[in-house]
């Protein structure tokens, strides 16, 4: 979809939920025993260590998942656990969870996503266009679904006029360019 769509492109949430991820940190509480509650990062391999029960997969789980594999385990010692697993740090998805500001802008960067942030603001953060800069050509680039989609911004007219028919939210990952003006 090429476009200065009336409608902008879609920021509607996905209803999925969070895979855990190498690096995430993970709050387990068992409930009425907080010897056997802990706080851990997942490993390299994927795995976590919870006290009792020894190493249990959570890389690729659901914070659902990983409760009912720790529950599981520990109903051998403990009658009807009550487990709650919750990812305290987000670590992994670091670099999936960006905006990139390419091309002719100050500074260019790459900066963590915040739920509503729109291209002024990102092109606000990378420092602005710069002198050679040609804003009303600036394309967002997302990918949907295997497929990369690009939307055309008017940049010049967000930042000179105050139209903000263009100035669409943003979705992590993706990718604003600016290009250079052809003299």
């Amino acid at each position: 979809m090429a476009a200065s769509d009336a409608t902008g492109p879609d920021t509607g949430s996905k209803s999925g939920t969070y895979k855990i991820g190498v690096d995430d940190g993970l709050q387990i509480t068992v409930w009425r025993n907080p010897d056997l509650s802990t706080t851990v990062p997942v490993r390299p391999d994927g795995k976590i260590s919870v006290p009792l029960v020894g190493d249990v997969q959570a890389g690729g789980l659901t914070p659902e998942e990983v409760a009912a594999s720790i529950k599981q385990k520990l109903a051998y010692y403990i009658r009807d656990p009550s487990v709650t697993v919750i990812v305290s740090s987000l670590r992994s998805h670091e670099f999936l969870s960006r905006i990139r500001v390419t091309g002719a802008v100050r500074t260019p960067k790459s900066m963590p996503y915040r739920a509503g942030m729109t291209v002024l603001d990102a092109v606000l953060e990378a420092g602005g266009t710069n002198d050679f800069a040609a804003p009303n050509r600036t394309k967002l680039y997302r990918k949907e679904k295997n497929k990369t989609e690009v939307f055309n911004i008017e940049l010049g007219d967000i930042l000179n006029k105050g139209k903000l028919g263009t100035d669409f939210e943003l979705k992590s990952g993706d990718i604003i360019t600016v290009p250079e003006r052809l003299f």
